[in-house]
């Protein structure tokens, strides 16, 4: 069973159709016992990295997260939820996330060429990085995924797995670990997309 951390942000049931798409069983919920009881864990998230963090601490799940991921637990961070699992993000101003994964949270707009727009949205190919993540065992090179951000990771090291071209390299995909995370969408992003959930049912 998949549990969808539910903590007042993200694109959640459209996550949950997906698994359904591949026949995997997975829960919205924000009851701990669940979570635990989980095979894997997803923590969505879209808007601000700062109310994000907030409510992810106030309702407990930052540190039921962080418990999970000492276990062993498989974890998947997708789009802002992605941004938490860094140890901080610079999005008006400077703001502490997990750090289960090495970097920080930057504007992308700092990285990218004059006259591209902010946020970045739309398909774009993924180039992987190093030895072929887990994640990726059922795509090629170059296969597309969905793009909405604003942000993106940086000072990453080893844990990058994948970036995507948009007039500059940015972070798509991380991993340490059990813990993995995609900037860009896979509920959006077609049979690519689940596809990759599919990989991360298998881890």
């Amino acid at each position: 069973m998949i549990a969808i951390i539910d903590y007042g942000v993200g694109n959640l049931f459209s996550l949950k159709s997906s698994f359904t798409a591949i026949g995997q069983e997975a829960v919205v919920t924000a009851d701990p016992a669940l979570i635990r009881a989980a095979d894997h864990i997803i923590l969505p998230g879209v808007g601000a990295f700062e109310d994000a963090a907030k409510k992810l601490r106030d309702s407990g799940m930052a540190e039921l997260v962080k418990e999970q991921a000492a276990a062993g637990k498989p974890i998947m961070g997708i789009c802002l939820g992605m941004q938490l699992l860094f140890d901080k993000s610079y999005e008006y101003g400077e703001h502490a996330g997990l750090s289960l994964i090495p970097g920080a949270v930057r504007p992308i707009a700092d990285a990218i060429p004059a006259g591209y727009k902010v946020p970045h949205i739309g398909w774009n190919a993924l180039t992987f990085v190093g030895e072929k993540s887990r994640l990726f065992r059922y795509l090629n090179e170059g296969d597309c995924v969905y793009f909405v951000h604003s942000y993106y990771a940086t000072d990453c090291g080893d844990a990058v797995t994948a970036t995507a071209e948009y007039g500059a390299p940015l972070t798509a995909a991380v991993e340490r670990g059990n813990v993995y995370g995609c900037q860009f969408h896979p509920e959006k992003s077609g049979a690519v997309g689940l596809s990759i959930l599919k990989a991360f049912c298998e881890i």
